[in-house]
């Protein structure tokens, strides 16, 4: 005889799960009972919305769904920033709830809140288990919904009755799990895009969210190889290529009027690879602008800004395989256009070694630069920062600057810097946050140090939400209500058992990060950022008083 809970953890090994994230609660003790004697890891955080982080974070950076646990009712209210994190992101996670029996109701209505109707709309697939036997398909199947195209976040509600039950194991077997291969696009479809793309002047390719799985690092800079065709990306597309090609743009970190729209306007036909409109856009399609060709796992969302001419639908690797195969040798793209290139590189990386304190954002990202490694990965909260590092950072491996251009939510940046620093203890793994965002899971620091974790968090300190001030001045409002006082952050640090540091003088600033680095362990860097540039560049110099690129 097994219990649910022991189907349920057994069901979970023969996925290949070997962490938790998350509190449980009275209602999951069976559950807990059961992963003790298991060889998954139960990984405690200090707050649910944490948890849900790091499993979407394992989802992105692996393509296997991470999984967390909370207890019902409040627990499992606060997966429902992560859950949303996780569906906009197209993350792969499973959230495991308590609830009260469903069998009895001994404690009335105590706790207890409709989680299953609050997940809906915020996930692939919910689902509450009412019978034990039935536990290793449910698994199974919310495994396979989470990982399919478009991933997301699948989440099962195990009650305590359900989780304690007994069952024969011969009655609820455990399913094997078997690989799948996507559909590969019609021939017509590829033949169609391969003349579009043949018959165009200046074709350019633009990565979007869809394009950066980890299984597509190949395909995709294959496919850029093969063609020598200049590419840009969204934000978050960033980094889905390896670096080397010489034909890398720039990021679309705005919608319009940025330098990199210096090349997308001149283009007379976008690529876009895997463009999830659920980003900001990262041009804006209108009468007369350029072909657009979709290729993508699923067709495209239409929207007022994207409207594609044609696309290629299926497997994004084997589509981009099967395109370059008709495309090889038979390109010749304008020399001019590509050498818009150095122009929108040299703009973006203007003024990146000032030595002005408070430190500039473009001495920021230039300094982190200077001290990561090409493997080395940067984690992004979000803040006026995330696109200062969007435009200005550039990627030389696939999948080492993360960062949400979906939800955009804060407090997400630390929980993913230290998924990223278990999945690669090798490597330097980067948090940068801003004090805002910062805070709201600064909690975590604990989980971090108790880990034994090595992870460097730099906080950008303006001690207010930054990017809210920006546009209350852009719009011409009051500076009012967006300002807040912060702990001393070395103390605070100090306080988990962390190093902390305080930056005084620009100069300082790499040698501090890469002695953090080379001490090993949870450092925590404080640094005053000077947002001014925001406006002179982002708004005055974009605005109407962008200077011409060169071509030449």
């Amino acid at each position: 005889m097994a219990k649910g809970s022991d189907l349920l953890v057994a069901a979970l090994e023969n996925e290949g799960v070997d962490r938790i994230f998350g509190i449980p609660g009275e209602e999951n003790l069976d559950v807990v009972e059961a992963l003790r004697s298991s060889s998954i890891e139960l990984v405690l955080t200090r707050h649910e919305q944490a948890a849900a982080f790091m499993a979407a974070t394992h989802g992105r950076l692996t393509g296997r769904p991470g999984v967390c646990i909370s207890t019902l009712g409040p627990g499992a209210l606060n997966f429902s920033t992560g859950a949303a994190y996780a569906h906009l992101g197209a993350m792969p996670m499973i959230m495991i709830t308590g609830q009260k029996a469903i069998k009895t109701a001994r404690q009335a209505r105590f706790q207890i809140v409709d989680v299953i109707a609050s997940m809906k709309p915020l996930t692939k697939m919910t689902r509450q288990i009412v019978s034990a036997a039935s536990i290793p398909t449910i698994v199974r199947d919310a495994f396979r919904v989470s990982m399919e195209e478009r991933p997301g976040p699948v989440h099962l509600e195990l009650p305590e009755d359900v989780a304690a039950e007994e069952v024969e194991a011969v009655a609820a077997p455990i399913v094997p799990v078997h690989p799948i291969e996507r559909p590969v696009a019609h021939p017509a479809a590829l033949d169609r895009a391969a003349a579009m793309i043949l018959a165009a002047k200046r074709p350019l390719i633009m990565i979007g969210a869809g394009g950066s799985r980890p299984h597509l690092v190949e395909p995709l800079s294959g496919f850029v190889r093969r063609t020598r065709l200049p590419f840009f990306n969204t934000q978050m597309g960033k980094g889905a290529v390896t670096g080397g090609s010489n034909l890398y743009m720039g990021t679309a970190a705005l919608s319009e009027r940025d330098y990199v729209h210096r090349a997308i306007d001149r283009a007379d036909l976008i690529i876009a690879i895997g463009h999830d409109t659920v980003e900001k856009p990262p041009f804006i399609m209108g009468e007369g602008g350029p072909r657009v060709i979709h290729i993508g796992f699923t067709s495209a969302n239409v929207e007022q800004v994207f409207f594609p001419h044609a696309e290629v639908v299926g497997d994004i690797g084997a589509s981009l395989t099967l395109l370059a195969d008709r495309l090889g040798g038979k390109l010749d793209p304008d020399p001019d256009f590509l050498n818009l290139r150095q122009g929108i590189l040299a703009r973006i990386n203007d003024r990146a070694d000032e030595e002005r304190f408070p430190v500039t954002p473009q001495r920021i990202v230039h300094d982190v630069r200077k001290v990561m490694p090409d493997d080395g990965i940067v984690c992004l909260d979000n803040g006026m920062y995330k696109i200062w590092f969007a435009r200005n950072y550039r990627t030389h491996v696939a999948n080492t600057l993360l960062l949400d251009n979906a939800l955009a939510t804060m407090g997400a940046g630390l929980p993913s810097a230290m998924m990223a620093a278990l999945l690669h203890p090798e490597r330097r793994v980067l948090a940068v946050c801003g004090d805002g965002g910062f805070m709201m899971n600064s909690q975590e620091l604990e989980t971090a140090i108790r880990l034994k974790l090595n992870l460097v968090v730099l906080i950008l300190d303006d001690a207010g939400y930054g990017m809210i001030r920006w546009k209350q001045s852009v719009d011409g409002f009051q500076d009012w209500g967006l300002t807040f006082g912060n702990p001393d952050f070395v103390r605070y640090a100090q306080s988990y058992g962390a190093k902390g540091w305080r930056i005084d003088a620009t100069k300082d600033l790499a040698p501090t990060l890469e002695a953090a680095f080379e001490e090993g362990g949870v450092h925590l860097v404080a640094v005053p950022v000077d947002y001014v540039e925001n406006t002179r560049v982002l708004v005055e110099e974009l605005r109407g008083h962008v200077p011409q690129i060169e071509t030449a």
